[in-house]
């Protein structure tokens, strides 16, 4: 629509110019006719006054001339004038507050992007970079050109390679920084004649992928150990038995070992489906209200036989009146029982645990404290790793599969509760389990 006004006021202004010229040209050419006219009908028969006659129409063209001159001026001025105030100036203000708001919005874009950018004009400057770029590969101040920036981490990675050669040569590159894995893909750019311009590199965080990755590869080879242990001694006892005639006793030896190691078996691989029902979703948590003093005392009658033997001194206390604790009892049951057998286990004979039950704001909650031989610091901020143990022999010896507190955080974090353990080597071993509550309306 600009275009269209600006056109029609350019041919106005065009007309106009014509107008005047094509006025003033008439004008002299009937005011020649005239004269002519007069010599013709001998009007004038003075060579003299024919002359002046003639000097008198230049004047007047002379004048008329001027006069369309000033007034073309005065019209392009005029024509000037609305154009710059009414088309150009708009417009370029348009224009402006366009570009202007499309740079903000860019900024604000690049500014707040997780995923780092920087682009490089064809002699490897830095024309344009985010903030999440110097984070992730740790930039620093003097650095300003492409090999500044990755010569550091991988000499063969070349921007004339993956600018000339981007169909041959790999654009995606795994980078190490620091404690951080980041993956850099680069995108060569090209000007308005299709000509290469420069590159353009996304950073992307991949530390959590990395280490998932990690982790997976792992769980893999500690589930391979924990299963080749009892297949082995299976297989050992098994063969033993079949190569020749044994007495009673020592069959029944032999049975009880590879029965032993088969419930290990077993339990481990039960362990490692109910991990993977939680890791995808498909463990079904069937919520309810229940009294959670009365469960945990449940727990300590199902243990009463290993309590016994160890000669454990094993108080519960309910510090206060407890509401019901909405969650999976069945879950929330095999947390608890895993938390007291741990501390069977691990507390020496004659010891003494303390259990109690309260309730502070909207969570119930258990603390269970034994006298046993406590965890080091080092290895609490990692016991609730998969397969992660302490003493792995003295683990295995009592038949842990190193799972049992994976999966109890696991069942409380579905049910919105948490899990805390706090130790001393050789003074024992503090656990608070958190479970929230629902208090009835009336």
């Amino acid at each position: 629509m600009l275009k269209n006004i600006q056109g029609k006021v350019i041919l106005i202004f065009f007309l106009v110019g014509i107008t005047l010229i094509g006025g003033l040209g008439a004008f002299y050419i009937c005011s020649l006719s005239d004269i002519v006219s007069k010599i013709d009908n001998e009007q004038i028969i003075n060579v003299g006054q024919a002359i002046g006659q003639l000097e008198n129409l230049q004047i007047s063209a002379e004048i008329a001339l001027g006069i369309s001159i000033v007034i073309f001026i005065i019209s392009g001025i005029l024509i000037s004038a609305y154009l710059s105030k009414y088309i150009i100036y708009p417009r370029n203000k348009m224009i402006e507050s366009e570009e202007t708001t499309q740079k903000n919005q860019i900024e604000t874009i690049l500014l707040h992007m997780t995923d780092g950018i920087i682009a490089f004009n064809r002699e490897g400057e830095i024309i344009l970079i985010n903030p999440a770029a110097k984070k992730l590969l740790s930039i620093r101040p003097e650095d300003n050109t492409f090999n500044d920036i990755f010569s550091k981490f991988n000499p063969n990675i070349n921007m004339e390679k993956i600018i000339y050669l981007e169909n041959w040569t790999s654009t995606e590159q795994r980078i190490e920084v620091d404690d951080k894995y980041v993956n850099v893909f680069f995108a060569p750019f090209r000007d308005a004649d299709d000509r290469p311009d420069g590159v353009i590199a996304v950073i992307q965080d991949i530390t959590e992928h990395v280490k998932l990755d990690n982790m997976q590869k792992e769980l893999v080879a500690d589930v391979s150990h924990e299963l080749k242990t009892p297949i082995t001694s299976i297989m050992g006892y098994a063969d033993t038995l079949l190569e020749g005639e044994y007495d009673k006793e020592t069959q029944d030896k032999f049975l009880n070992v590879i029965a032993t190691e088969a419930r290990r078996m077993a339990k481990l691989v039960t362990d490692l489906l109910t991990l993977s029902r939680y890791d995808n979703n498909k463990k079904s948590t069937q919520k309810e209200l229940f009294d959670l003093g009365d469960l945990v005392k449940k727990c300590q009658d199902k243990l009463a036989i290993e309590i016994k033997k160890k000669e454990h001194i094993v108080n519960s206390f309910v510090t206060a009146d407890v509401p019901p604790v909405y969650a999976d009892k069945y879950d929330i049951e095999r947390v608890v029982l895993n938390i007291l057998t741990n501390s069977i286990k691990y507390t020496p004979n004659g010891g003494e645990i303390k259990i109690y039950v309260g309730f502070v704001y909207n969570d119930a909650y258990i603390k269970i404290f034994d006298n046993g031989i406590g965890i080091p610091e080092e290895d609490l901020s990692r016991i609730f790793e998969r397969f992660y143990r302490v003493d792995k022999a003295r683990t295995r010896e009592m038949g842990g599969t190193g799972l049992g507190l994976s999966i109890a955080k696991e069942i409380l974090d579905k049910n919105g509760g948490s899990i805390d353990i706090k130790s001393v080597v050789g003074q024992g071993t503090e656990v608070v389990i958190k479970i929230p509550t629902k208090v009835e309306e009336y």
